[in-house]
């Protein structure tokens, strides 16, 4: 852990070094960029999830899942068999063999499988038979508690609950979540509409109504708190698309305005207290991200992507500055410092330094 410590710290310090000192380093090819590694498909993956610097899972358009375990050299296409139909936006992978997929759309399309052997055989553990919902991210606390969330049903989010590692679902009972704004969704847009840090603490992510807001629990989903966010809403496109926590109080949000015609200004906030109050940042990143993570260990420092590239905060979320211009929907980091990115036409890339 202290060797993974100063790794991260030295890989920071060095994301954050001036510009004349990353020019420097880059051309000796020392400094932190990302990689580009051929997946060998153009489908989209806005699904992504990093076990390690080593092995990533994606999940894109057209019922595609792959995976890798030489970092990035070659990928496996583990899809499901027969789900070429399906829309995956989300992917939470435990190991190299043990991830749940989640696909998106309405009634049926909503879907969730689990695989146990690295992708050879998958078991779809939910269907959702209500027309009304629509199932948008999914998260998980450990390797056997986690959580789905689907757009208003009555009026209120739903949410999906599973104890046993994905392998089954139940919707929770809705009487402890808030009521939702008229037009109020989340965004599957890149997996990060939801997502939990430590034992019991979860967030969703809100857009499309007045307000953009983000939702709070403390008891794995079965009671929330709703907080507005200053990242502008009061459009279908606009409003908060990801978040991410690096413990129970400090969070980071990112969105905007998704069209690529219309400016995102606003586009990024910070909390220090559980996502109870949120502050703007005062120099957000140039355009609409919808993706967003911590570097491991570091407590200040994150990255987040967009269609219009890649941005970076070493101060925690106070300011925000391009590092990268490629098209990425998602981004996320393993424990061992592998940071990937995810995207249109089967990009797909690591952070390398």
């Amino acid at each position: 852990m202290v060797a993974v410590g100063l790794c991260a710290g030295a890989l920071a310090a060095a994301l954050t070094a001036p510009a004349q000192a990353q020019g420097a380093a880059q051309g000796t090819g020392r400094a932190p960029h990302w990689e580009l590694k051929d997946s060998g498909t153009d489908v989209r993956f806005r699904g992504l999830s990093a076990v390690s610097r080593n092995t990533a899972w994606l999940a894109g358009s057209a019922g595609t899942v792959l995976r890798t375990g030489d970092g990035g050299a070659t990928w496996r296409n583990v899809s499901p068999p027969g789900a070429q139909d399906l829309q995956f936006r989300d992917i939470e992978a435990f190991d190299a063999r043990r991830a749940v997929v989640l696909a998106i759309g309405e009634g049926e399309a909503s879907r969730v499988f689990r695989t146990d052997d690295g992708g050879a055989t998958w078991t779809e553990s939910f269907r959702n038979t209500d027309a009304r919902a629509f199932y948008d991210c999914l998260t998980f606390f450990d390797s056997r508690h986690g959580l789905a969330m689907s757009d208003p049903v009555d009026g209120r989010f739903r949410i999906l609950s599973t104890s046993d590692g994905g392998r089954s679902w139940k919707v929770l009972p809705d009487a402890g979540m808030p009521e939702a704004q008229a037009g109020e969704a989340g965004f599957a847009a890149g997996g990060q509409c939801l997502v939990s840090s430590g034992p019991r603490d979860v967030w969703l992510a809100t857009g499309g109504a007045a307000r953009a807001r983000v939702l709070h629990s403390a008891d794995r989903g079965l009671t929330w708190t709703a907080t507005d966010t200053p990242i502008p809403a009061g459009d279908p496109a606009r409003g908060v698309f990801a978040l991410a926590f690096r413990d129970r109080t400090h969070g980071l949000a990112v969105g905007g305005d998704y069209r690529p015609e219309q400016a995102s200004p606003r586009g990024a906030a910070r909390t220090s207290d559980g996502g109870r109050t949120w502050t703007p940042a005062a120099q957000p990143p140039p355009a609409y991200r919808s993706g967003v993570t911590w570097l491991p260990y570091s407590r200040t420092s994150a990255l987040a992507v967009g269609p219009t590239g890649t941005d970076l905060t070493s101060d925690g979320g106070r300011t925000w500055r391009t590092l990268d211009t490629g098209s990425y929907d998602t981004v996320d980091c393993a424990p061992d410092l592998g940071c990937w990115a995810s995207g249109e036409q089967g990009r797909v890339a690591r952070l390398e330094r």
